[in-house]
């Protein structure tokens, strides 16, 4: 049996690095992609060196000539078997009436368009395989529902909702599947560091008080579960919350 290949997009760090982990543990051959290659190359080779099969490849998922070549490079492999779009982020926490539209427009082109180009780009492909391919969207929380201050990354998060449920309507006879894991508070290294354009304090308070957020390793484990279902198993939406987080703005914090 040939070995069954998964790509993960915004695999660098936090829930893209922890997924890459998993889902080479599980036995999947890995290709990572990412901005920064440094990152990626000291991820292969720590995979590798596990005894894991594991590529990396720089790439913006912004960039569609990019994103082409990079499917291009894909055809050398036997299979393409899951696509897990995870590569996203947010900017700012302003009002809609004082948000910059450059804030906005970087975050559509991420959640959204990234979303869309690789999945056009690598379609093709996770319709050849034996047992059927796999589309997962990392999306959010937020774009099931909305709060003060987070009008743009609420947006392109319902947007790259409305892509995994467009995508599996106009799929639904063929072998791929269409998962979405939504994550309400999940503590990385740079989602709110980045989001707060490098403002320690504000990144932190984030998380002040709430006793066990989401790891990247929490959401990782639940994108590996959907995954590795049998083949004719569909986990059309999963949202995963930590036990302190009701909703995206009630939140249990300890004094």
């Amino acid at each position: 049996m040939s070995t069954r290949t998964a790509v993960i997009t915004g695999a660098s760090s936090g829930i893209g690095a922890a997924t890459a982990r998993q889902l080479a543990a599980a036995g999947y051959r890995v290709i990572l992609t990412a901005r920064r290659k440094d990152r990626i190359d000291a991820l292969v080779e720590e995979l590798t060196a596990e005894g894991y099969e594991a590529v990396a490849y720089e790439l913006d998922v912004t960039d569609r000539t990019a994103v082409d070549a990079f499917a291009a490079f894909l055809d050398t492999f036997d299979s393409v078997d899951v696509l897990v779009n995870n590569a996203g982020g947010a900017l700012g926490a302003d009002p809609v009436a004082t948000a910059d539209p450059a804030d906005w427009r970087t975050m559509y082109d991420v959640n959204v368009l990234g979303v869309l180009h690789v999945t056009q780009a690598l379609l093709p492909r996770l319709r050849q395989g034996d047992e059927g391919g796999t589309v997962l969207v990392v999306s959010s929380t937020a774009g099931l529902a909305t709060y003060e201050g987070g009008g743009g990354y609420v947006a392109a998060k319902h947007g790259a909702h409305v892509i995994a449920e467009t995508l599996r309507l106009e799929l639904c006879g063929e072998p791929v599947r269409v998962i979405e894991i939504a994550p309400g508070m999940v503590r990385t290294d740079e989602f709110a560091l980045t989001r707060f354009r490098g403002d320690q304090n504000k990144a932190a308070a984030v998380y002040t008080g709430v006793a066990e957020p989401l790891t990247a390793e929490d959401v990782a484990e639940t994108i590996t579960w959907a995954v590795t279902r049998p083949p004719h198993v569909n986990i059309d939406l999963l949202v995963v919350r930590p036990r302190a987080q009701a909703s995206n703005y009630k939140v249990h914090r300890e004094r």
